[in-house]
């Protein structure tokens, strides 16, 4: 493989990919650094998982597969963009895709009708949502504000909607019967195998087994689906009643097992006389709630039936609460899509906007924010809480509050996918080794998973904390509840390894969610720094959270991975906007996605490439990137919103211009002195180029797999810049 492999995925950071890395591969090869590209998009990962399906031509190397071997090489250098944690609707939609041109692979069943149909539900299965990354993350998070990045942000401040002390948004979430509430843990004695089964009538079957080493922590839980009906049922009367926006915020991608299903509910509760009055004939055409209110639309699309649910479904807008929407325009509501519910990006940006979200006719509204589970639920109640009381954050004042989180070894939800069990009748899940277990006594109905984290995540994340902690002076903050079973045994193990480390000195606490989620806030509302050092799911809520308030997106963020092996993961920033980005470009020819968490991953790769290689280009390729962005965030050339500004592609050519400026004046000033003369001389004529097609629709040939000439065309559309590139 080459020096740095950088991955090819989906949606904006794909588009962006076709621009940005002809530039990269350039650059880095006239300093000696080989890059290449591995495709781990969701259309990829199908065409990897049915290779018997597809004629030779087709065929695709599993490059997940061979990525996830590398991070176990200590030479590992992986630059890994955000990509699509396919939900079910989002996988057939690529399926259909693929299959129109001309790659056959399986149609998913649903509802399997024979054993190679299962086989086949089964390989999907390992397509469908965070796929990805429990593969490649084989070590815990650093993630951070780069220095010139906080200062760009304090300089040059997005805005925080203004809070009132008197404003109705507030979270709703469940009191008993949830995951939290039925939480137990432990701490395994020895190493060996565990088995998860179900007993039901003295019959029992074994679902999942797993190894377990000494010191491994696992934990389990169930959802009660009948208190979670109770509790959506007085949520969206509690909405009605104080006249606010009803918005259900969930995980149904990342937690593919278990959130899809909770959605489900949302919409069966919501609709329940939709369901009620014509839930026999809609079973019949295939409709299942936890794909949303368009596949069921899509479903009865043309039968006599549609007609009678598109009435029904008017008259329960007209009673119930306003709901959220995605799309005002378009009517896409809050529960049409399950992917379009991503907790860590909504709540934030519904924070941001003082407490509101968009109804149904394009107004911003003060929002029920309704949150399930009561684990997380409460850091946003939280923030929304201080927020009422103290007013909006101002970025230009404000530090920052940056993360240290466990996700080595799949460590804990993102782990939980294979664990994660609907129960189909009452009876009694088990995890056992023998000398140890948990029982759980479900009904029909009820959402049971489980979760790991192995020792040696455990131990190497909070050796982590410690030195992000001495290289930085800032307080470290451990977000563990010890009223939650399984927090309670990582405080255990926390304060013993912190009890045989050096931390005289440092400032390390260990608080509840919501008292960390206070303290946070006290810090940096005085503008200085924290750490926060959290499990995964709480990693990938807080690190949306906080870059959204400190920088108006959570892209811009610098992601470290330090592998368990010595090699490096550098990922890009979050993806939770890349749909909605990704369609302004085909709409519009227009790009808005902010590269500069590519730019920063880049930065970080090179490196640790000279760290680990000793090769001197890498390393002036480093030192010259950091100057050239700290030019590019002064001169402001972050792509705009409107089509005919300023896009990605411009502000590729402006990184490029600065960069090659840079190198030109480096030891390796003379590969780079043509092209840098090429670029700087050409400015006006490449912007115009780049921006010549603004407004107009752009055909990639596809959306989940492009037509790589088209692609090309539309995100290199400068002859000049590209010929520039050659000098």
């Amino acid at each position: 493989m080459a020096d740095i492999v950088y991955t090819y995925t989906d949606e904006a950071p794909l588009l962006a990919t076709y621009s940005l890395f002809p530039i990269l591969e350039n650059f880095l090869a006239r300093a000696g650094v080989s890059v290449e590209l591995a495709d781990i998009s969701l259309a990829g990962r199908i065409l990897a998982t049915f290779p018997e399906y597809l004629k030779d031509e087709q065929k695709t190397p599993d490059f997940l597969k061979i990525l996830g071997e590398m991070t176990a090489d200590k030479n590992a250098n992986i630059i890994k963009l955000p990509n699509i944690s396919a939900s079910l609707p989002q996988l057939n939609a690529a399926i259909a895709e693929l299959r129109g041109k001309g790659f056959m692979v399986p149609q998913y069943p649903a509802e399997p009708k024979n054993a190679e149909e299962e086989a086949i539900k089964a390989r999907y299965a390992k397509v469908l949502g965070s796929a990805v990354n429990p593969v490649l993350r084989e070590g815990n998070s650093d993630r951070r504000c780069a220095p010139a990045v906080k200062a760009y942000a304090k300089e040059f401040p997005h805005k925080n909607e203004p809070w009132s002390k008197d404003a109705k948004t507030r979270v709703a979430h469940m009191e008993e019967g949830d995951f939290f509430a039925n939480e137990r843990s432990l701490i395994a004695q020895k190493a060996g195998e565990f088995e998860i089964k179900f007993e039901n009538d003295g019959a029992q079957t074994t679902l999942k087994t797993f190894k377990a080493d000494a010191g491994d922590v696992i934990s389990a839980t169930f959802l009660d689906a009948a208190k979670l009906d109770e509790f959506i049922a007085a949520s969206i009367n509690e909405a009605k009643r104080e006249g606010l926006l009803y918005s259900a915020h969930l995980k149904a991608t990342m937690m593919k097992v278990s959130d899809p299903v909770i959605f489900g509910h949302f919409v069966k509760v919501f609709f329940a006389e939709i369901f009620e009055e014509f839930g026999d004939e809609l079973a019949g055409l295939g409709v299942n709630a936890n794909n949303g209110l368009k596949d069921l639309f899509a479903r009865v699309a043309g039968t006599p039936l549609e007609a009678k649910i598109r009435a029904k479904y008017e008259q329960i807008l007209a009673k119930n609460p306003p709901l959220a929407m995605v799309n005002s325009d378009e009517g896409i509501t809050n529960l049409h899509v399950p992917s379009d519910v991503i907790i860590d990006n909504s709540m934030p940006n519904m924070i941001r906007a003082g407490g509101k979200m968009w109804n149904a006719k394009g107004e911003l509204q003060e929002t029920l924010a309704v949150i399930p589970d009561k684990t997380y639920a409460t850091i946003y109640e939280a923030i929304i809480e201080d927020l009422k009381e103290r007013g909006a954050l101002d970025p230009a004042r404000i530090g920052s509050v940056s993360n240290v989180g466990l996700m080595a070894k799949k460590a804990e939800e993102y782990g939980s996918h294979d664990k994660t069990f609907i129960a189909e009748t009452a009876g009694k899940f088990t995890i056992t080794n023998g000398a140890q277990s948990m029982e759980f006594t479900v009904k029909k109905g009820d959402i049971f998973r489980a979760i790991v984290a192995k020792k040696v995540a455990i131990d190497d994340w909070i050796e982590l904390a410690v030195r992000r902690a001495k290289a930085t002076g800032a307080e470290a903050i451990f977000w563990l509840d010890e009223k939650r079973a399984h927090d309670a045994n990582m405080i255990k193990i926390v304060r013993e390894k912190l009890s045989n480390l050096n931390t005289q000195g440092l400032k390390i606490s260990i608080l509840a969610p919501t008292e960390a989620m206070k303290r946070s806030l006290d810090i940096i509302r005085e503008g200085r720094d924290a750490i926060s050092v959290t499990g995964n799911v709480m990693r990938d809520y807080l690190t949306d959270l906080f870059p959204i308030m400190e920088l108006g997106t959570s892209a811009k963020m610098l992601s470290i991975v330090p592998l368990l092996s010595g090699g490096g993961l550098f990922e890009t920033g979050a993806g939770g906007s890349a749909p909605k980005i990704a369609r302004q470009l085909f709409d519009e020819n227009h790009l808005r996605w902010d590269s500069l968490g590519e730019f920063l991953a880049l930065g970080a790769s090179l490196e640790h490439l000279y760290s680990q290689s000793g090769k001197e280009g890498a390393k002036i390729l480093a030192d010259t990137l950091d100057k050239a962005i700290a030019r590019y965030l002064k001169n402001d050339k972050s792509p705009k919103k409107k089509a005919g500004e300023l896009d990605n592609r411009g502000s590729h050519f402006y990184l490029a211009l600065y960069w090659a400026d840079e190198l030109a004046k480096s030891p390796l000033g003379a590969k780079f002195e043509g092209v840098a003369n090429a670029l700087k001389v050409n400015e006006t004529k490449i912007v115009s180029e780049l921006s010549a097609n603004a407004g107009i629709a752009a055909d990639l040939g596809g959306y989940y797999k492009l037509d790589a000439q088209k692609a090309g065309a539309v995100m290199r559309p400068s002859a000049i810049f590209n010929d520039a590139l050659a000098k």
